[in-house]
């Protein structure tokens, strides 16, 4: 009989624990979608926390100093790395987003100090939510430049004699 007792409580915490893991997991979740996707869904992920990518659009960058409002688009860039390594690497597939006018862009709004790494043909990761009016306001907002992490290729060593 006593161990019915500790077998129920230790199931009742256990399935308390257990509740308790997936509502935070629920309301704490960030969907990631690419731009295409993002479109697609429409009016049904307004209001929600996504996380987005891009490709930054530099003709399109503009910060306000006194506010700290920056704001640019990206361009819609495959969230798949196979697609993206058979394309020809990171780098290529920015530039081809962002050159491409038939791309869909987003219009991207970021309150906060002006990241270093913000230029065209950047990858953008954002985090926030879009709202009624289509734009999309980060609360977080990470760049990564591929040419700056590029390892650098030696040059040929054409005069190249061996020591004997």
């Amino acid at each position: 009989m006593q161990q019915k007792k500790f077998i129920w409580g230790g199931l009742l915490i256990l399935g308390a624990v257990v509740l308790l893991i997936v509502t935070s997991t629920e309301a704490n979740a960030e969907y990631f979608m690419t731009i295409d996707e993002l479109k697609a869904e429409g009016a049904q992920v307004t209001g929600k926390s996504l996380r987005v990518s891009g490709a930054v659009d530099g003709d399109t960058i503009e910060y306000d100093a006194q506010s700290l409002t920056l704001s640019f688009e990206v361009a819609h860039v495959t969230g798949n790395n196979a697609d993206i390594e058979a394309q020809g690497g990171l780098a290529k597939v920015l530039h081809e987003a962002v050159v491409d006018t038939t791309r869909e862009r987003l219009q991207v709004v970021y309150v906060g100090a002006k990241p270093d790494l913000l230029r065209g043909e950047a990858q953008a990761i954002m985090v926030g939510s879009i709202s009624d009016d289509g734009i999309f306001y980060a609360d977080e907002l990470l760049l990564k430049c591929p040419t700056k992490y590029e390892e650098a290729v030696p040059e040929p060593l054409d005069n190249f004699k061996p020591i004997t």
